[in-house]
């Protein structure tokens, strides 16, 4: 699995960068209104395995050890249904199964398009559809659900502005990151650590 780097290890700025996109997620939330109808317990965006950078597994990491100090049993159903997940989907990974990180060759990128599209979130809490390691949940989910852009232009996510014109969703875009704080960091965690490439968050809390 994932190497493990010290417990007492920190990324300078981390949380910095967690600032910048949190105050520019709340920013486009006042903005969107009832267009954005992302709450507790609306499951869309943990439906799905996705890529996370070493940045997001360490922060998974992590929270996931901090919740094992004060909720146990809820930790140790996080990483129980972590490895079952890994169970699961480990014949098919278009990658390392051995070490959870994601192979970064066309031919892969190709096959995680369709892998495991409808596999659970192992982090979400099947009672309450709720993140239980909200507070370290990876990039991705922090951003999803208003308009942001991709290679492939302004997505959205398909429950929220359903009633909006492009115009309405245009001006509610998310630029998360403007400055690209998250590529210089990352790049500094992976030459000190060691830790390179994308792995999933099954892979990341399974040991």
């Amino acid at each position: 699995m994932l190497l493990r780097v010290p417990p007492r290890f920190t990324i300078p700025d981390d949380r910095k960068l967690i600032q910048i996109v949190d105050r520019a997620l709340a920013e486009v939330t006042r903005q969107s209104g009832g267009h954005l109808v992302c709450r507790p317990g609306c499951t869309q965006c943990c439906m799905g395995v996705f890529p996370i950078n070493q940045l997001d597994a360490f922060r998974l990491q992590r929270g996931l050890k901090q919740l094992e100090k004060n909720d146990s049993a809820r930790a140790a159903a996080v990483r129980r249904r972590s490895q079952d997940s890994v169970k699961k989907l480990a014949p098919g990974f278009p990658g390392d199964p051995a070490t959870g990180i994601l192979h970064d060759t066309a031919e892969a990128r190709a096959r995680f398009e369709d892998f495991a599209n409808d596999e659970v979130c192992p982090v979400l809490d099947p009672d309450t559809g709720t993140c239980d390691l909200y507070e370290a949940r990876p990039m991705t989910c922090r951003v999803f659900g208003p308009p942001l852009r991709t290679e492939d232009g302004l997505g959205v996510c398909e429950l929220c502005f359903q009633a909006a014109t492009d115009e309405e969703v245009a001006a509610c875009e998310l630029i998360p990151d403007p400055n690209r704080l998250e590529d210089s960091l990352l790049a500094a965690f992976e030459k000190k650590t060691g830790r390179t490439g994308d792995t999933i968050v099954a892979f990341c809390l399974a040991t």
